[in-house]
């Protein structure tokens, strides 16, 4: 029997959830679309600074699990540039942090440093 997946810790949602050309058309085969987590690993590591060890730290996951959900986020945002694609960001394994973990004071976590609060309503 398979190990239940581990929720990837993730601080906040993005503020906007779809990226890409302007003159696309609206149908499904114009559209990529990216997790939540995989977001949170293009912010941490890209935005961020972070090693995939410390990213890894700051999701409480494993640092080889980064290592694939960020290699798939890249893909995924190549496939948006380079093939004039929507990139849409929802869904995932994905757990909200509260701001006060052990993780969150390491500075990447983006309520803790911003002093907003972060409320998944589930609008997004």
């Amino acid at each position: 029997m398979a190990r239940p997946r581990k929720w990837r810790k993730v601080c906040c949602l993005p503020e906007n959830n779809r990226f890409g050309p302007l003159n696309s058309p609206a149908n499904m085969d114009h559209f990529v679309n990216m997790t939540v987590d995989e977001y949170e690993t293009i912010r941490l590591i890209d935005l961020e600074g972070f090693t995939q060890e410390e990213c890894a730290g700051q999701m409480n996951i494993a640092r080889t699990t980064v290592q694939g959900i960020y290699t798939e986020a890249r893909k995924k945002v190549a496939q948006s540039l380079v093939n004039g694609k929507v990139l849409l960001i929802e869904g995932g394994e994905y757990q909200l942090c509260d701001g006060y973990g052990k993780a969150c004071k390491g500075g990447g976590c983006r309520r803790r440093r911003c002093g907003r609060d972060f409320i998944d309503n589930g609008d997004r």
